[in-house]
């Protein structure tokens, strides 16, 4: 039955019926835990994904076959072979895991453990920071975009915006406070060194990227993402793209992370990425593909529903963006190094960034931007 079909049956609107069940399930402030820990025992009609959403996997590929996502060393080579790995990753697969990456394994279990420690910690400190209102430096939510998506996604949410203008420490959740600005930093200072083989990768000088501000803002985001009492019926988190510049991602042990790859004959697929003790994972943004005129490539992605019985999984996401507030300058194709003319208007990040808030996750906002020839 439609949705249409259903309000008809049931004498009202299907859409003011489900706005009506997102207002509810919002209201509680408990997110999808909350759910989980009331017994839910079936996915509510707000998290059910369409069919097409939820293909599986083809056939898993040989044993012998190539990894699909790039590993990258980057202290194991030299610094020539190192750009071209890295370049290579980024013009074709968008995503690449890197290793020797100089963030400690103490801190990553640390920040993993913090959120982890605030996601099932007291439900009415989660109440006291949930929010819908960007302009809150810390907030929780469950679905940044519940009211604008076709569906819900089953994960719930801490965003700590840690910078230019970081928070308070007495903002930040007690169980993340000691370890969300220190792995932070960490992440920084990884995003630059990766920025710097991306601007080589490019031609230009290394600090190029840097220069131009594409690091200068970035949040930390700790997803959590309950067990899934009928994970065929819904995701973790719905296909997308990242709007921003560049995402360092760190993953606990139980997969779920797909990306959407070209896999020849015209076709395409879901890969996973598996974890990778000690790794971090890399991917491109859409406003590094701008700026790269599709040199670098922004992929999509999703999580797929937990179909763990027990455990939850936790993911930390850092996207790395220009000043928001302040910025005002125009990002356009950088056309140095290619032949190729532009094939993106120029843009603000924040108009950029706006246009993906005003549309929700599957918004793929670069199809807005590119010039038509």
């Amino acid at each position: 039955m439609s949705a249409t079909e259903a309000g008809a049956a049931t004498g009202g609107d299907g859409n003011d019926r489900r706005r009506e069940e997102l207002q509810a399930f919002d209201d509680t402030k408990a997110g999808v835990k909350g759910l989980v820990d009331a017994g839910v025992t079936a996915v509510p009609a707000i998290f059910r994904h369409p069919p097409d959403a939820l293909h599986e996997l083809p056939s898993p590929p040989p044993a012998d076959a190539p990894a699909a996502i790039p590993v990258v060393d980057l202290s194991g080579a030299p610094r020539e072979e190192v750009v071209a790995r890295v370049r290579r990753a980024a013009g074709t697969v968008g995503f690449f895991q890197v290793v020797n990456h100089g963030v400690p394994d103490e801190l990553t279990a640390g920040v993993l453990a913090g959120v982890r420690r605030f996601h099932e910690g007291s439900p009415e400190a989660k109440r006291r920071a949930y929010t819908r209102d960007a302009a809150r430096k810390v907030r929780f939510s469950s679905n940044f975009d519940l009211f604008q998506s076709a569906a819900a996604g089953w994960r719930d949410t801490l965003f700590c915006d840690l910078a230019p203008d970081p928070p308070r420490p007495e903002e930040l959740p007690e169980a993340v406070r000691g370890v969300m600005p220190e792995y932070g930093a960490a992440a920084t200072a990884l995003a630059l060194r990766v920025l710097e083989l991306l601007s080589e990768s490019l031609g230009l000088p290394s600090g190029h990227l840097r220069e131009m501000g594409c690091a200068q803002g970035f949040n930390v985001v700790g997803h959590y993402y309950p067990p899934c009492p009928e994970p065929h019926l819904t995701l973790g988190t719905s296909r997308h793209t990242d709007p921003a510049f560049l995402t360092v991602l760190l993953q606990d042990g139980m997969g779920g992370l797909q990306v959407l790859l070209d896999r020849g004959g015209g076709g395409r697929s879901w890969v996973d990425v598996p974890p990778l003790p000690g790794a971090l994972i890399v991917n491109i943004g859409d406003l590094l593909q701008l700026v790269s005129n599709d040199r670098f490539r922004s992929v999509e992605h999703r999580v797929l529903a937990n179909r763990s019985r027990d455990a939850a999984r936790v993911s930390v996401a850092c996207f790395f963006n220009t000043d928001m507030k302040r910025s005002t300058r125009l990002y356009g194709p950088i056309t140095e190094g290619g032949d190729d003319p532009p094939l993106y208007r120029s843009v603000t990040a924040r108009e950029f960034i706006a246009h993906f808030y005003s549309k929700g996750l599957e918004c793929r906002p670069l199809d807005y931007f590119r010039l038509q020839h």
